[in-house]
């Protein structure tokens, strides 16, 4: 039996729009070289890698293994050239392999015609190495394959994860309008903030952005706490994901002290704040506390402020929004060692705000263009 042979695989991280040059420095930061691609970070590496990368990366979606790529322009083309991928380097007999797809500016545009078209080539292929006739019983661990075709070119990728990886399984309760946890931890990670400096999200709604940052603090790989899907296959060995765990649980910094604060307006959403942070082991770092943004104020320095305030498509209200930006900007214009970085689809936030950005970056959340509007404070 071929499956599950020690192979460097090529592999894919994929990221949201404008966050993909961070996932390409976390891979980096973790040895790995790199190519960065729109909406994507290319790697190599072991199954051990697969794992790694899993558990580790912070601003990801989710971590898929190349099979192949090819140029196609006929559905001969695409079942042949699918046939002849080694999918016996991945799939058991009694594998589930699902297939999704999608066609962009290619002639191959019909996506169920495509996607049948793969399903029975692997299929084909499978029976050929197992000598089988018939139907496959597809009765054995789920393998999740995607034929993406753009420009006539084929890319057929293998999904490791599962539910993405902003699924943590920390948040108990969300409220309206959550961000991921994968672009919270963006958030933080594009600013100068240290786990030695004070970090306060005035507007924290469930709390996603300081139980990042806490997190980060902590070193605390953000996947820990769940599971992913290749953890099912066979040729993934329990003793591999064990070894794995254990490297991230040692690397761990839990004494690390924080100073990290998450304040909103809203009761309800502090206690769905503080719950979440209890189910992330973290309410020994960061504090949550019922106050309304024109209220902040502090005497320590330097510190950094990450905000996600509502905006008039997220949750209603643009006049109601505007005032929470004149209300920020009355409120932190005081602390100039602080620096602020708050994102939001409006365009004239900064007139609200009454000052420039020193920059702005261009971000989605979800499908929704935003700004990240950052305002560096004075260097110690």
């Amino acid at each position: 039996m071929k499956v599950g042979i020690n192979l460097t695989y090529k592999l894919l991280a994929t990221a949201a729009s404008g966050i993909e040059a961070l996932v390409g420095k976390e891979l980096k930061d973790m040895g790995y070289k790199v190519e960065v691609e729109n909406g994507r970070a290319r790697f190599e590496g072991e199954k051990e890698d697969i794992a790694k990368t899993n558990l580790w990366l912070r601003t990801a979606d989710r971590v898929k293994i190349i099979v192949g790529e090819f140029e196609a322009t006929t559905f001969d083309d695409l079942f042949e050239q699918t046939k002849a991928l080694p999918w016996d380097d991945f799939l058991s007999i009694d594998s589930a392999f699902p297939v999704s797809g999608k066609s962009h500016k290619s002639t191959l545009y019909s996506v169920p015609d495509v996607q049948r078209i793969v399903n029975k080539a692997i299929a084909d292929k499978i029976k050929d190495v197992y000598h089988r006739s018939g139907m496959l019983p597809e009765s054995g661990a789920k393998v999740p394959i995607e034929v993406s075709i753009l420009k006539d070119k084929v890319l057929l990728t293998i999904d490791t994860t599962g539910p993405s990886l902003f699924k943590r399984g920390y948040r108990s309760d969300k409220g309206g309008a959550p961000l991921k946890e994968n672009m919270a931890a963006a958030l933080v990670m594009l600013t100068t903030w240290r786990k030695d400096r004070p970090f306060v999200d005035p507007v924290c709604g469930s709390g996603t952005i300081a139980i990042e940052a806490a997190l980060i603090g902590h070193n605390i790989a953000p996947g820990f706490n769940r599971s992913f899907l290749c953890e099912e296959w066979d040729w993934m060995p329990e003793e591999m994901w064990a070894k794995v765990r254990q490297d991230a649980e040692d690397q761990a910094d839990y004494d690390a002290e924080l100073d990290i604060l998450g304040t909103d307006i809203d009761h309800s959403m502090i206690e769905i704040a503080k719950e979440n942070a209890m189910e992330a082991g973290l309410s020994h770092s960061v504090r949550f506390k019922q106050m309304q943004v024109a209220d902040f104020t502090t005497d320590k320095e330097f510190g950094v402020i990450v905000a996600n305030p509502p905006y008039g498509e997220r949750l209603g209200d643009p006049e109601q929004a505007a005032q929470i930006y004149r209300d920020m900007g009355k409120a932190f214009k005081p602390l100039k060692t602080w620096s602020k970085y708050i994102i939001t689809s409006d365009l004239d936030f900064e007139t609200h705000y009454g000052e420039r950005a020193t920059k702005k970056r261009k971000l989605y959340n979800g499908y929704l263009r935003t700004d990240y509007f950052q305002y560096w404070g004075k260097r110690k």
